[in-house]
């Protein structure tokens, strides 16, 4: 891959076994790097969000942009479908659904999307009517594929690829057993339609064992490796694991999410409104680890996708820039 590339963030096509992108997309603050400016001129949306109790202006470019990302990236991570299932509870499309379908209009064969399962599937406990409390929807497999897994596939099924289960971190306080979880996560994905796309990013380090490691190994589930904040590094995840890769269809994903020791809210923060590194923010081992990773990946004939957010160090482009001069540099007859 040429440096000029590089220079001008073309990460398409850098290794056959390694795709590039990001969480999320359309921000403004990419404008000059993965945007043309002339292209949005008045058509920039902005909205207020709120974060630890601070609000925070964001500006949102047209989901047409789609088009333009996947000309700089291989894959997308899409995060709206976090929040909430695609369809309701008697079967009608949600404001997820429309968003997905939407963004659909304009992709291309061959590009990529990773969709974040909703947390209200995955998550023990969960924000409903301003309380923190059991959630009764926890590993529902019914409502699932019912109200997420079937509709993702009508929607978006050919660019689908990878579904991310993103667990909570569990407080010590009130974590359940690694074997509890082991049991409860091998009934879940016993009960799914099989699928290699399943990926599972667990949050705990404590669940970071071998009870966990063989329900994935047995479901040919991927473990997420993330840079995340209160997980060990990369390589020490990867070490946990055996520097085993268990998805089945040949694929890894690795999130770099937020510095470690740094929670969301402050790093939502610095990174704000992310046009640029942050002096300081981004972690370099993240980087080295990273590229380890990716040729570990390569080395065992599994596709890497590296999926990157601002969060990590203020600027997703300009963070895939160290990470892909990095990897070129270490492994020049990789490419």
């Amino acid at each position: 891959m040429r440096e000029e590339d590089i220079r001008k963030f073309y990460f398409k096509a850098v290794h056959p076994q390694l795709a590039v992108g990001t969480a999320s997309d359309r921000y403004a603050g990419w404008l000059g790097q993965i945007y043309t400016p002339e292209k949005y001129r008045d058509r920039i949306k902005r909205r207020t969000k709120k974060v630890a109790g601070k609000s925070f202006v964001e500006e949102v470019l047209p989901v047409e942009s789609v088009q333009e990302y996947f000309e700089h990236f291989d894959v997308l991570e899409l995060d709206f479908t976090f929040y909430s299932p695609l369809k309701d509870k008697e079967g009608r499309p949600t404001k997820g659904y429309h968003a997905l379908t939407s963004y659909c209009k304009y992709l291309s064969e061959g590009v990529r999307l990773i969709l974040k399962v909703p947390q209200i599937f995955f998550a023990k406990k969960i924000w409903q009517k301003q309380v923190f409390g059991a959630n009764p929807d926890y590993l529902n497999q019914e409502a699932f594929i019912e109200q997420f897994y079937e509709p993702a596939l009508e929607a978006a099924g050919q660019w689908v690829g990878g579904f991310l289960f993103e667990q909570e971190y569990h407080r010590k306080q009130d974590r359940p057993h690694p074997a509890e979880v082991a049991q409860e996560l091998d009934e879940f994905f016993s009960s799914l339609p099989q699928d290699p796309r399943y990926h599972v990013e667990l949050r705990t380090e404590a669940f970071l064992c071998p009870a966990l490691f063989e329900v994935f190994e047995r479901h040919g589930i991927g473990q997420v490796l993330s840079h995340w904040t209160w997980l060990p590094s990369l390589r020490r995840q990867f070490d946990l694991a055996g520097r085993r890769f268990f998805n089945r269809s040949g694929e890894v994903i690795i999130r770099l999410m937020t510095p470690r020791g740094m929670r969301y809210e402050d790093a939502y923060a610095k990174a704000h409104p992310f046009d640029k590194l942050v002096d300081g923010m981004m972690q370099e081992s993240m980087v080295s680890h990273t590229v380890e990773l990716i040729k570990h990946a390569i080395d065992q004939d599994v596709k890497a996708n590296v999926v990157i957010n601002n969060r990590a160090g203020g600027n997703a482009p300009l963070i895939a820039q160290k990470v892909v001069s990095a990897f070129v540099k270490a492994f020049p007859l990789a490419q």
